[in-house]
């Protein structure tokens, strides 16, 4: 089994395009799987009942693809416009699925949310969710940290781990991040075996459970990248991808604590490894391209239908028969609905963001030389 060299990807600046696919298969299983919870509230019935386990699976990507990309460059570029890079990429849509949520709780057709919430009360809430601030409020909602959009909360914990990242992580040594790692495995152990899962960490009760998993998935992404195990292999995106689903799909094991652990201690960061160093088709880069490009906005935007959806399901109680067309039907208006969100809202906003930085830095640039002279 041959393995890559550090170095060596940071002189090629590889691109990998098999975990973008392999992002983009995460993010479709989130969604079906926020669909089939309204149907199986107990997961190890939902034949998805994994899917919640995609979260750590991006924690991991996460941990990885910011090692890639920012242990050479983060001692150049300073920590404050490693900042600014992370908030162009990821808030534009934390702000979009604030936008969505409220909009969806004002036009819900299948409940009232108007009646049981004052404006002012929904003003602080919109307000929290925009600035990532948790805010376990709505009882209806299961007190979400973020009620307009639950999937903001591992955003929260994104955020936190890359502040760690440039504070703290960047100047770590392997065997203290070794350490490290040992530490939050035992604390991940610990909440699966508390909580009898790893489920939580989208709610004011399970708050501290999400920088568990966090932490974990997040260094081991990282010690991946450091330590060079990235394993050169032909198993492809196909093959990887039926893995990634097989993972998803795991519920109904027996012992399914211990399943849950296995799956994001060591197989997780084992397909990491295993989709950097795969190889791809030309015809299958541009699926893993499009499957990477839409995956954080489809993430980010699904939950609004989710929502509208639950509401239709307990009010309606539609016929089980009619379920794999309403889910399927919705699951691909989601990823369209996403697609229109990338191409006309986020990327336009990245790249005027984008730009308008470039040009203050190359006027202060040019104002410092000025004052030289």
């Amino acid at each position: 089994m041959n393995y890559f060299n550090k170095e060596e990807l940071l002189q090629s600046k590889q691109h990998f395009h098999v975990l973008d696919g392999l992002r983009g298969i995460a993010a479709l299983a989130v969604v079906v799987f926020h669909f089939m919870e309204w149907v199986y509230p107990d997961h190890t019935e939902n034949v998805i009942g994994h899917g919640f386990l995609a979260v750590d699976f991006f924690f991991c990507l996460s941990g990885f693809v910011i090692a890639y990309a920012y242990d050479n460059r983060l001692p150049k570029m300073g920590i404050r416009s490693f900042f600014t890079s992370r908030l162009i990429r990821l808030h534009p849509l934390v702000i979009a699925g604030t936008v969505l949520g409220m909009v969806g709780l004002f036009a819900d057709p299948f409940a009232d949310h108007m009646a049981t919430y004052p404006v002012s009360s929904l003003i602080l809430v919109f307000i929290c969710s925009l600035l990532l601030i948790p805010l376990p409020v709505m009882e209806e909602r299961a007190f979400n940290l973020f009620s307009l959009n639950a999937p903001s909360w591992s955003l929260f914990w994104e955020y936190i781990a890359n502040i760690l990242y440039a504070l703290v992580l960047i100047r770590l040594s392997r065997k203290v991040l070794w350490l490290l790692l040992l530490i939050a495995a035992t604390a991940l152990v610990w909440v699966s075996y508390d909580a009898g899962n790893l489920l939580g960490g989208w709610s004011g009760g399970t708050f501290a459970d999400g920088g568990i998993r966090m932490g974990y998935s997040f260094l081991a992404g990282l010690l991946v990248f450091r330590s060079g195990w990235i394993v050169k292999n032909k198993l492809g995106f196909i093959v990887l991808s039926l893995l990634l689903i097989l993972a998803f799909m795991s519920s109904g094991i027996a012992n399914n604590r211990l399943t849950e652990l296995i799956i994001v201690i060591f197989f997780f960061p084992l397909l990491v490894a295993l989709g950097a160093g795969s190889a791809l088709s030309a015809p299958l880069r541009k699926v893993c391209a499009f499957m990477g490009n839409i995956s954080y906005p489809l993430y980010m935007t699904h939950y609004a239908g989710i929502w509208w959806f639950g509401n239709y399901y307990i009010t309606q109680n539609p016929p089980k028969e009619n379920l794999p067309w309403i889910i399927g039907g919705g699951t691909v208006a989601m990823v369209i609905f996403a697609w229109l969100v990338m191409t006309f809202y986020d990327t336009p906003i990245r790249k005027f963001l984008s730009r308008n930085r470039k040009e203050r830095l190359r006027f202060k640039q040019l104002k410092n030389i000025g004052l030289k002279e």
